[in-house]
């Protein structure tokens, strides 16, 4: 009996933890937009990225020298 004297205190120390985390979430807008997590997995991402303009230029000296080979 005497352990529900330690045991009820921590089960209302969760309550008041869990109870304070959902009141931020609601405060700080985490619940506004649920739907939108929902569809970004159908939406692919295929557009490529621009890329650095020193990688590209590599890139274009390397093929115009590898094109050069084939046309010998």
């Amino acid at each position: 009996m005497s352990i529900l004297y330690m045991l009820i205190p921590i089960a209302l120390i969760f309550v008041c933890l869990a109870i304070s985390v959902f009141l931020w979430a609601v405060k700080t807008n985490q619940f506004d937009d649920l739907e939108r997590r929902g569809y970004d997995i159908l939406f692919d991402d295929d557009l490529e990225k621009p890329q650095n303009s020193s990688q590209t230029s590599s890139k274009k000296a390397v093929l115009s020298s590898n094109s050069s080979h084939d046309r010998t």
